[in-house]
């Protein structure tokens, strides 16, 4: 009796910067309609900018994490992951220039082992670059910041104004005919309308 497979859904960021020395976490989380399998793998491999083949540099099977002894990150990769929550997530350390290339992680978990690979690509820099989204954010915010202070002002030199008219027009009004005390003459209005 044969298990019907389902389609497998590998997720893993677009693109990560990171420091020349620095480390960096790369995840790989699945969706799958089966429950977690006791034999779900994950595997990773990796392809410097450049070359045209990629090279296997990760692979977790039967719960254990084995690590590529001969590639270029052999020291300095590390498992992160939790298989139980679907996380094949890795810890690359000590990046260096060469490390930037395209990193991809492929999920099984069987029955379900039908899905297309993720990848992420990863940008190693002397200093992190500030990404154009940072910037127009900050553009956005200040244009929405000087609107709001320019509406505030707007409102409030109108109240200002309001206020003193209210004024005047309550002081230019003299009580006349015994009603009340007269106020304070305003030149060119002191005496009563009639």
């Amino acid at each position: 009796l044969l298990t019907q497979s389902e389609g497998i859904v590998i997720y893993t960021g677009w693109e990560r910067h990171a420091l020349v020395g620095s480390d960096i976490r790369l995840s790989c989380s699945f969706f799958s309609w089966r429950w977690t399998s006791d034999d779900v793998t994950f595997s990773w491999s990796y392809r410097s900018d450049g070359a045209r083949d990629a090279i296997s540099i990760f692979h977790y099977t039967g719960g254990a994490p084995y690590v590529d002894n001969k590639g270029p990150f052999r020291d300095r990769l590390e498992f992160v992951g939790n298989p139980g929550r679907r996380d094949g997530s890795i810890l690359l350390k000590n990046l260096d220039y060469g490390d930037n290339g395209t990193f991809t992680c492929d999920a099984k978990n069987p029955p379900d082992i039908v899905g297309r690979a993720s990848s992420v690509r990863l940008l190693v820099f002397e200093k992190v670059p500030i990404q154009a989204g940072v910037i127009t954010g900050s553009i956005i915010g200040a244009v929405l910041g000087l609107l709001l202070l320019i509406v505030v002002i707007y409102y409030f030199m109108r109240f200002l104004v309001a206020r003193r008219v209210f004024n005047l027009s309550v002081r230019s009004v003299p009580l006349c005919l015994g009603l009340g005390p007269k106020p304070e003459p305003i030149p060119g209005l002191d005496t009563c309308l009639v």
